[in-house]
């Protein structure tokens, strides 16, 4: 272990990684055209590439969960803390980088397509497993598939993190789901709720790309960017460079994200807003109550 001084850690430049969730046919697949083909590889999962057949980069195809943790290993490396022949260990790196050599190492910029299909992925591999039935029974343990395949995912999503240079964008479904109050809520659509509640805490943006309607006009696209926004859709950003919403476009988005910041006492608020007097606090409502 060692200590990274200032200026290496300032100089040092590193990948940006995100999660961009949205309804089926806002056009999620279609950013691509967006990213340069010449540094992009876009890994398609969902054989959905029919929006983007005239894009000019180079595309891999996942078919199952093997293939998809051989392309994790393989683009965030070894993990030191696991034995050599577990997954995503030494070993493993080694048997994945005869698989894909160096022909990794040109791409700044992974494009998966899409986090729930590889989630279904996932799953389809988990459910055979035998963690997946009960040791007394020998019947299927749901809870059982359910938890190995939290841990898969999360491990997964862990090895794209690690990826120091590269940038790595997933894309995936968004619902929006009303309970018996009417009430509106909108989550990722994913197997499990293990990985729809860790992801974003593991990346570093989460991007709601929506239909915006506004009171007088069309409707348009929008990335949503900040978690405090007035509509709940499911957003983060880490790098405090973005609007609420901004220009549906992934390329301009990276370059936004990599623009040098204010320093910190002009960007942070720290302020906690007196309550107004006309507003009642706590105390006073207590008061009132006696």
């Amino acid at each position: 272990m060692k200590i990274i001084s200032a200026d290496e850690r300032l100089a040092a430049k590193s990948g940006i990684k995100g999660i961009i969730l949205g309804p089926a046919g806002i056009g999620k697949t279609s950013l691509l055209h967006s990213l340069d083909p010449a540094t992009t590889l876009f890994v398609n999962a969902e054989a959905g590439e029919l929006s983007v057949q005239d894009w000019g980069g180079d595309m891999i195809r996942l078919r199952t969960w093997g293939e998809a943790r051989n392309l994790a290993v393989a683009v965030g490396g070894p993990n030191p803390s696991y034995a050599e022949d577990a997954v995503y260990g030494p070993g493993h790196y080694k048997a994945a980088l005869e698989i894909f050599g160096d022909a990794l190492a040109k791409y700044e910029t992974i494009f998966i397509d899409s986090i729930t299909e590889v989630g279904r992925l996932a799953f389809t591999w988990a459910k055979l497993q035998p963690e997946s039935f009960s040791e007394r029974t020998g019947k299927p343990d749901t809870r059982g598939t359910y938890g190995l395949l939290g841990r898969e995912m999360v491990d997964w999503l862990k090895q794209f993190q690690h990826a120091p240079r590269v940038n790595v964008w997933l894309v995936g479904l968004l619902n929006t789901i009303k309970d018996e109050f009417g009430r509106t809520s909108h989550v990722m659509q994913i197997e499990g709720s293990k990985t729809a509640l860790e992801a974003p805490g593991i990346t570093d943006q989460v991007i709601s790309m929506v239909q915006m309607q506004p009171e007088e006009g069309k409707p348009y696209r929008a990335f949503v960017a900040h978690a405090v926004n007035p509509w709940g859709y499911p957003a983060k950003d880490r790098s405090g460079r973005l609007e609420l919403i901004e220009e549906p476009h992934l390329g301009r988005l990276m370059a936004k994200i990599r623009t040098p910041q204010k320093p910190a006492p002009e960007r942070l608020n720290f302020h906690t807003p007196t309550p107004d007097a006309s507003t009642p606090t706590e105390a006073t409502q207590q008061e009132q109550v006696q």
